[in-house]
């Protein structure tokens, strides 16, 4: 017989008859003649509860059951008698596949986060994380059936690189050289590669690339930044979502970045309600009226030197300082989308001086056509820009960088042979996830979270 999800019997119409279920006992209670097993199998947030009575062969071993222990089960679907089920399963067969130890770590009682995350190897048994990794990983579907119904075409871009995308510095060397050996062009050159090599910071460039060939691309991949910032929302590996649109605008490239976030709230709302429900009522009570402002409302679209007077004759006690030439801050980006415009914003044109070399200068000279998608809780959530498609001016905004041109000569040669106005965007799959849950540390939407000092399992 094959194994049957308990999602699938938990949803279905009938009964299904004779049915095989696998999966972890959540709990045990006992009666005189048989005991009722709450099983789970991770399909669901739901348990199935086993009926299993003394005539069992085996029911004095299925008394001694413990938390954590796995299971599978044979009987028959029925209707349940108790409140909040319609099916259970009378077992005909209980088989014990591994009993778990009284010293499991998951009893049934609250646990703190930071008490789960150091043992992330089992959190994904609890009913929070359970239901947060189901999310990730339909959120993670519907990503790519959001751009595939748009005509994108998935790149699959380069997870090591010369390039240093952001022009920060903040990169993971990739090499075979010894411990201590002299960083020297002499000694890259004898490198597996032949010269410096890192993990990406981005595959943006990559991207640009095919969408000057194919139009519409997307990458989504892990990116790596060697950052040592321990704040909730960084991690030094995490995802990125990262469309790039020839023939594109800036204004084209907000309105992707709008109606990407919108349908994916629409899409966790939709089609995860019951694992949705979890965080609504245990994590943030308000996530169900952010998500629908989301949905519903329009994004406030303001240039920077706008959101810059807003905040300057806010009159707020901000810890960062507010000036014209300076990045916001979180507590900036919160103020504007859950304060004084009460939705998410967008805000475009940058000064040039604190943004990348690839970003289109506007004809002011000062500014660039830049733009971050701001919303609440979270902050910016997306990241992108009208890339400079003229092969003087970006010549000149990288020797501005102090970038080495003859290193992105394969970059240049795209504004040499048919260059064409384009855009795109960057998204932390991750600040997605904490802003559809509610969950306020990026290490808790991150099975396996890589932060400074850490890399456990």
């Amino acid at each position: 017989m094959q194994r049957t999800k308990i999602n699938d019997l938990l949803t279905s119409d009938s009964p299904l008859g004779p049915v095989l279920i696998k999966g972890w006992l959540r709990t045990r209670r006992d009666s005189k003649t048989f005991s009722f097993l709450e099983v789970n199998d991770g399909s669901c947030l739901a348990n199935l509860q086993v009926v299993a009575n003394d005539t069992l062969p085996n029911y004095e071993d299925l008394r001694k059951l413990t938390t954590g222990s796995a299971l599978a089960v044979r009987g028959e679907l029925v209707a349940s008698a108790g409140k909040g089920q319609h099916w259970e399963v009378t077992a005909s067969v209980v088989e014990i596949l591994g009993m778990a130890p009284e010293t499991y770590p998951l009893q049934k009682k609250r646990h703190t986060d930071e008490f789960l995350r150091s043992i992330a190897h089992l959190r994904p048994r609890t009913n929070k994380y359970g239901a947060l990794f189901r999310i990730r990983a339909d959120t993670a579907w519907a990503i790519h059936r959001f751009f595939r119904e748009r005509g994108f075409r998935w790149l699959h871009s380069p997870i090591i690189t010369a390039s240093d995308c952001e022009g920060a510095g903040e990169l993971f060397r990739v090499t075979t050289l010894p411990p201590g050996a002299d960083g020297g062009p002499e000694a890259f050159a004898a490198d597996f590669f032949g010269s410096r090599a890192n993990l990406t910071v981005s595959g943006q460039l990559s991207a640009e690339m095919l969408a000057l060939a194919l139009g519409d691309v997307y990458t989504f991949g892990p990116t790596f930044r060697a950052e040592n910032s321990n704040t909730r929302r960084h991690a030094a590996e995490f995802w990125m979502v990262e469309p790039e649109m020839a023939f594109c605008d800036l204004t084209g490239n907000m309105d992707l970045g709008e109606a990407l976030i919108k349908e994916m709230a629409r899409f966790v709302m939709e089609e995860c309600a019951a694992d949705l429900a979890l965080f609504s009522r245990f994590v943030d009570p308000g996530l169900k009226t952010t998500l629908e402002g989301t949905i519903e409302k329009s994004f406030v679209r303001i240039p920077y030197a706008e959101a810059v007077t807003i905040l300057q004759r806010s009159k707020q006690d901000f810890t960062f300082p507010v000036d014209y030439g300076r990045d916001l801050q979180t507590e900036h980006e919160r103020y504007l989308t859950e304060v004084h415009f009460k939705a998410p914003v967008i805000v475009h044109d940058y000064p040039k001086e604190i943004k990348p070399f690839y970003m289109r200068v506007n004809d002011d000279g000062r500014t660039v056509a830049a733009m971050d998608v701001l919303v609440p809780v979270i902050g910016e959530i997306i990241g992108g820009s009208q890339r400079e498609e003229r092969l003087d001016v970006l010549e000149m905004r990288m020797k501005e960088c102090n970038l080495d041109l003859a290193a992105y000569e394969w970059y240049l040669d795209s504004r040499r042979y048919g260059s064409v106005v384009h855009s795109g965007f960057g998204m932390g799959f991750e600040r997605l996830l904490m802003m559809l849950t509610g969950v306020s540390n990026i290490r808790d939407v991150i099975p396996f979270p890589r932060t400074p000092g850490d890399i456990a399992f």
